[in-house]
Order: C-alpha cells, then structure tokens, then sequence
C-alpha cells in the first residue's frame, strides 16, 4: 500500500509494514519534550499513575524557557519541581536559565531531534520538527506522562494535504510568509488533524530556519503535523549536529492525499495576519494605515539567526519610531552569543531596542511585552487570539522579522520592501 512520509515514519514505529489514514497505532518514541508550564502537570500524572522509572533518561527533554528567568512565584514553583524530578530521574537533556533557549528552537540546534524521528512534546509547536523530516506532534501533559514512563504514545493515523512548492522567495520575503500565506488560504481549520507534506522543486530553495518556521505554525492550520523532505539542505544541517543516526523517509509517488495546494513562491508578498486568527491575512502595504505600540521579534517561529539577521538589515544605523517599543529574544544563548559577536546587539540597542535573554515570555502574555487597554503589537509569533498578548481589548497582528523591523521604524505597518 503506498504511503505518505508521515505514514511511513508511524509505521516504522509502530512496527508495521504499512498503515493508512484513521488507523489506530501505538508507536516507540524517539523522544519526549515537555517545558516549566507542562512538565508539572506532567509530573503530578506520572506520580499518580505510580511510574517510578522514565523510560530512557536520555530521550526525555525538559526545558524550562515559557517563564524563565522566574516572573513571580508560581512560576519558580514550577520551575522547582522540573528541577526536582530531572534530578530524580538524572534526565541528561534538562535546560535551565544560562543553558535554555526557546525549545523549538534548542532541540534542533543541539541535535536531540533528527530526521525520521518520533517525537511527542507536551506543546503544541513540537510540529517544528518536521522540517528535519521528522514525525512531531503536540500532545497533552498526560501523554507526556505516560511517554515519560513508557516510550510509546499512541495515534490516530492523519491523511496529508501534498503542499507543493515552486519558484524562489523574493527578497524580504522568508518561511513566515509563506506559512501565513498557506493559513490565509486554507484557513486555521484547512488542514484539521492532516499532514502538511511540503514537497516541489522551491522547497530546494527555502533554508532550514524557512522550514522551521514553516512547519512551527503548522499546527495553526489545524494539521496534525507539517513535515518536509529530507534533502541536501536537511543533510547540511544534520551533519555534525546530530546526537543519533538519522534515517531517511520518502513519500511513495502514488501516496494518497486529501488535496493538493500549490504555491509560487516567487509570487509571495510579505504578509500580516490580522486580529484575532492567523487566517486573517494581507499584504503588508495594506496595513499602511494600521499604527502600533509594540514590536516583538522573537519566539519559537521567529527567534533563530537568519530573524536577528534579517531584523538587523532593517534597524542597523536607524532609529525606532517614537512611541514604540520594541522587543528582540534570541532564542537560544548561542544564537544571543552570535548576535553580540555580530553586532547585531548592539545595533538594536543603538536603534532603540530592549534584546532579552531567550524566553517565551511575550507571546503567550506571560511576561516581557504586555499589551494594555486597546494596544496594537506586530509580532513574529504565531498566534493572535482575542487577549494572546495581555489586555482583551489588545490587537496582535503577526508577521516576519522584515516586515516587524520594518514596522518599528514607522510606527505603522510597513511593508519592508518600502522602507
């Protein structure tokens, strides 16, 4: 029976020869990845099962990077018991505040993931992966529980959606477009429990931190996961980075797909998603009109190296507009290391910036960036729900690192082709 990439990967590790769309499976993991807002609930469930041992201690993930460095309270209590259950368990892969970064962003830098992998992290984001052409998927903190003690997790198996791309971006154009295009058109629920199989001869073209950034916001299309395939690009970046052997997974040419969506690159815009759904889509010159109060430019989307260098083409020797704020987290310390060796730290300073140690802190509302009463904010994460950012009557556009930068300057959504 022919398959997609996804359904060879679950099927590998499940054991089978073949499996096909709404199969029930139980599958082995390859690794588990939880964070200091999901890991306690994680705990609590482990403890009440009565697990006493994690399945591999070098397969399970905990990085502590939503509320880190501690906002209050609560979250160093949450912080703590992460602690106290790694040093329980003596998990080999546990980031804590001078080691963490943001965890879609960390894990591949390390090498934790790798292609043909089977990953569950108890985040919705853990799509990310699938730009190394992995299997990753967002579960819940029971799952996580249960993968933990376990190494095995269970799924129905998801039909795909074939996205096929071609041409090249143009410049000032990169993977968060492309994404929020393909949400605009299929909408958040377009893609409900299906595979997102990226493929074409553009996908040459786009670079891993593009891919990333494309199968991160996956999951806002409704899709299970998003994944692409293992190419010279995938292998490039694999090479001397990745802590296992990887093994390569290829979509048989008859697979069957759902539907097929097609998308020339070269015809892209830089594109802003409008409150309150990642699927309310424009061009950026439509938003010229549209003043801000903040910028962010960071987050498990936006926050690896070509962002900050993409950020730093726009605001080097400028200044930001006055009246905005703006935010810049690299998301990791060897991105922020890279930054200053750079100077791209110190031209965002000089621009007017504030650039943060990694954190998911703004774009959940958590700490870093709150929105008051009726404040707009362009940002490079990937939700924009009524209250994501702070104050329900708060407005969070999305965009890329370009067109955010761009933005800054102005004081109004910009098209950064124009600034």
């Amino acid at each position: 029976m022919p398959m997609t990439m996804t359904q060879k990967i679950l099927a590998a590790h499940a054991g089978l020869d073949e499996v096909k769309a709404g199969q029930l499976i139980e599958v082995k993991l390859d690794s588990v990845l939880g964070n200091d807002i999901t890991t306690p609930v994680a705990i609590r469930e482990f403890d009440k099962a009565g697990f006493d041992k994690v399945y591999d201690n070098e397969k399970i993930n905990i990085v502590l990077d939503h509320f880190v460095p501690n906002k209050d309270i609560k979250a160093a209590q949450q912080s703590a018991a992460c602690r106290q259950f790694a040093n329980r368990f003596d998990i080999k892969n546990f980031f804590d505040v001078g080691k963490m970064g943001i965890e879609h962003a960390l894990l591949p830098e390390q090498g934790l993931v790798t292609a043909g992998d089977c990953i569950i992290g108890a985040d919705s984001h853990t799509c990310t992966y699938g730009a190394l052409g992995a299997f990753s998927t967002g579960v819940g903190s029971t799952d996580m529980a249960y993968g933990m003690a376990t190494g095995e997790a269970w799924f129905k198996v998801p039909a795909a959606i074939r996205v096929v791309l071609t041409g090249k971006l143009p410049k000032y154009v990169n993977g968060k477009d492309v994404i929020l295009h393909l949400i605009g058109e299929i909408g958040v629920d377009g893609a409900l429990y299906e595979s997102l199989e990226f493929t074409g001869e553009g996908v040459a073209s786009l670079s891993m931190d593009d891919r990333l950034s494309i199968c991160n916001m996956a999951i806002e299309a409704g899709a299970k996961n998003g994944i692409f395939p293992v190419d010279d690009v995938t292998i490039a970046y694999l090479t001397g980075r990745s802590k296992r052997p990887w093994t390569v997974y290829e979509a048989d040419p008859d697979a069957e797909y759902a539907r097929t969506i097609e998308i020339d690159l070269s015809t892209l815009e830089p594109t802003v998603a409008y409150p309150h759904l990642p699927e309310n889509t424009h061009t950026a010159k439509e938003g010229s009109a549209i003043a801000i109060d903040q910028v962010v430019i960071g987050s498990c989307t936006n926050g690896r190296l070509e962002d900050m260098e993409a950020a730093y083409q726009i605001l080097n020797g400028k200044q930001v507009a006055d009246g905005v704020r703006v935010i810049i987290i690299p998301a990791t310390m060897q991105i922020y290391k890279e930054c200053i060796r750079r100077g791209y730290t110190e031209a965002f300073i000089d621009a007017g910036c504030v650039v943060s140690t990694p954190t998911c802190g703004p774009c959940l509302g958590g700490y870093m960036g709150i929105l008051a009463e009726n404040e707009r904010c362009i940002s490079t994460t990937n939700r924009n729900f009524v209250g994501r950012m702070g104050h329900t009557s708060s407005e969070v556009y999305l965009a890329s690192p370009y067109t955010a930068a761009a933005s800054a300057l102005t004081g109004y959504i910009t098209d950064p082709r124009e600034e």
